[in-house]
This record gives structure tokens, C-alpha cells and sequence, in this order.
């Protein structure tokens, strides 16, 4: 595994802790489809939430929020929505949140 795709694991391991620790259960982990991909899909007490997870060593090419794009944030959707249809979800509320770690510092930002 390379450095970078182990260093994204460990981010993603992070966020996981984080939102469990706020509450969270976590129902799937990297749900792949043609459409993207949906790093960790999580419930709270009302709704299912679409996580994506952005993770940076440093500050040098910008805080790791503004490597999430519309273009990102639409393939999270697309993907989150035929995972609702495969687990017969498909009229559940659902929401699309971004964890960012900067150099070891969290960040959740609701609804994106």
C-alpha cells in the first residue's frame, strides 16, 4: 500500500472515531459505484449522513476543505443515493458532511 492511500486509511480511521465518539453509528465504509464513491455513511438520530473525508500533513497546497469540490460533493450524492436504494432506504432524509484533519486537527462541517 503506498504512502499516500495509507495516510488517506488513517484519516478515514479518524473521522470513524470522531463521529462515533459524537454518536454516530457507522453503517458502511468506501461504498464504491460508477457514479463515486462515499467514504463512510453514518446515521445520527434523524437522518443518514454521507461522509467525505479529507485529510492533509500540512497547509501547503490549502486547508484540506478546499480540496472538496461541487464536482466531489454531486459524486457523493450519487453514490450515497444508490446506496439508499440498495439497502431500501430510498425515502430516508439524508445530509452530506465533510471531515477535514489538518495536520492532526478535526474539523466536521454539517451539510455541505
Amino acid at each position: 500500500m503506498n504512502f499516500r492511500k495509507n495516510f488517506g486509511n488513517t484519516g478515514e480511521i479518524l473521522a470513524e472515531k470522531f463521529l462515533t465518539a459524537k454518536g454516530f453509528e457507522i453503517l458502511a465504509r468506501n461504498f464504491h459505484t460508477r457514479e463515486g464513491e462515499v467514504d463512510l455513511i453514518a446515521q445520527d438520530s434523524t437522518q443518514i449522513i454521507f461522509v467525505e473525508v479529507k485529510a492533509r500533513r500540512s497547509a501547503k497546497f490549502g486547508e484540506a476543505i478546499e480540496s472538496v469540490s461541487e464536482d466531489k460533493l454531486r459524486k457523493v450524492v450519487e453514490a450515497g443515493e444508490k446506496w439508499l436504494q440498495q439497502n431500501n432506504l430510498s425515502n430516508a432524509s439524508y445530509r452530506v458532511d465533510v471531515i477535514a484533519i489538518d495536520n492532526g486537527k478535526i474539523q466536521h462541517f454539517e451539510g455541505v
